[in-house]
């Protein structure tokens, strides 16, 4: 008997969510990653109930700027988005990426279950033979996810020619490429 569309089991996704410093440049570099479905850039890890960018800006309401990747675990591990997660931005510097600067912009793993925070765990050891400094990034179980606003989503996507898009995610995008750890 062959598999029909009405007998063959549907492939489940998982959710995996990081914050590398601005969520604009995450998004870009995971968009591109094989086995990833879809991308949503928002805030988590904060006291506010659905806060605004606005209010995420100031640095008071204690989010970061984050990425909830839903991804295929058949096509890519868990361990494989660490690993990207950590290429992907300087998990060295406290608060910090780039000129980008306040406890929005930290370094974080937030853990969906046990054997995420057991992975990420693994993958920080791991990540931190390629750095001289101390890797500071959080690794934390999973609050409340908040979407951002619509105009976040697929910022690089949709505004290239942007500077910030120009000058900062192309040279990062363009890089990850080029060493292949992404593509698609």
């Amino acid at each position: 008997m062959t598999a029909t569309a009405e007998t063959k089991p549907a492939l489940k996704t998982e959710f995996a969510t990081f914050g590398g410093g601005c969520f604009w440049c995450t998004e870009a570099v995971f968009e591109l990653l094989p086995g990833v479905k879809a991308v949503v850039s928002g805030y988590a890890g904060g006291t506010k109930a659905n806060p605004t960018y606005e209010e995420i800006c100031t640095g008071r309401t204690g989010h970061a700027e984050v990425i909830r990747v839903e991804y295929w675990p058949h096509d890519v591990s868990y361990e494989k988005l660490v690993e990207v997660f950590f290429e992907a931005h300087d998990p060295t510097t406290l608060n910090r990426q780039g000129a980008d600067e306040g406890t929005q912009y930290r370094s974080v793993i937030f853990t969906h279950n046990e054997e995420q925070r057991v992975a990420a765990e693994a993958g920080k050891a791991a990540a931190q033979k390629l750095f001289d400094d101390p890797i500071v990034t959080e690794i934390s179980p999973l609050p409340l996810f908040y979407p951002a606003e619509k105009y976040h989503q697929d910022y690089f996507k949709n505004n290239p020619s942007q500077g910030y898009c120009t000058f900062v995610i192309k040279p990062k995008v363009s890089k990850l490429l080029k060493k292949g750890v992404i593509g698609k």
